[in-house]
């Protein structure tokens, strides 16, 4: 007759701390960067959310998020066009127009290349095109005057929050 030889309850709580210790320090790593931006809350749920996040460094991190933010720009871009195809008012769609011309360069330009700025350590130019995202919906949305309200408000608003936490964990970087 055989006998099961048991292990010690000690034996099983370091496999599963063993097992478990990698999302535990990513979830601290996003936790002690999130609580640096301006935004914990959106920082965080935006980066847990994500699987690229798992085992990621600061530089990582602050990668995912600006890929995050091209996304919403992109999306938003492709709203805005979607806007212009159905305004009937003229000053709406002039108005839409002028967003996507602020847009279009965001997500051509400013947000790839800050990107690649990322990936290759040049944190200062990084988080200008990262800023600038911010300072483009800013403007869209500030081009909404009187009577006419902007249907653009949430989604502007949105990506100036995704555009501050991008550029808060990029400030880590630069602080090094």
């Amino acid at each position: 007759m055989k006998t099961l030889v048991c292990c010690p309850p000690i034996f099983f709580l370091l496999l599963l701390l063993t097992i478990s210790l990698p999302s535990i320090q990513c979830d601290d790593l996003v936790d002690q960067i999130c609580k640096k931006t301006p935004f914990y809350d959106l920082c965080a749920t935006t980066l847990r959310s994500n699987t690229n996040t798992k085992d990621s460094n600061v530089k990582e991190l602050a990668s995912v998020m600006a890929n995050i933010l091209l996304a919403n720009a992109t999306d938003t871009l492709n709203y805005i066009r979607a806007q212009i195809s159905q305004a009937s008012d003229p000053k709406m769609e002039r108005a839409l127009a002028y967003c996507a011309e602020l847009y279009i360069p965001v997500v051509k330009y400013n947000l790839p290349q800050a990107i690649d700025a990322l990936s290759k350590g040049q944190f200062a130019f990084a988080s200008d095109g990262i800023s600038d995202a911010a300072k483009e919906a800013d403007a869209c949305e500030k081009n909404f005057s009187g009577t006419m309200k902007s249907p653009l408000s949430d989604r502007n608003k949105l990506l100036h929050s995704l555009s501050d936490v991008a550029a808060a964990i990029v400030k880590i970087l630069l602080k090094g």
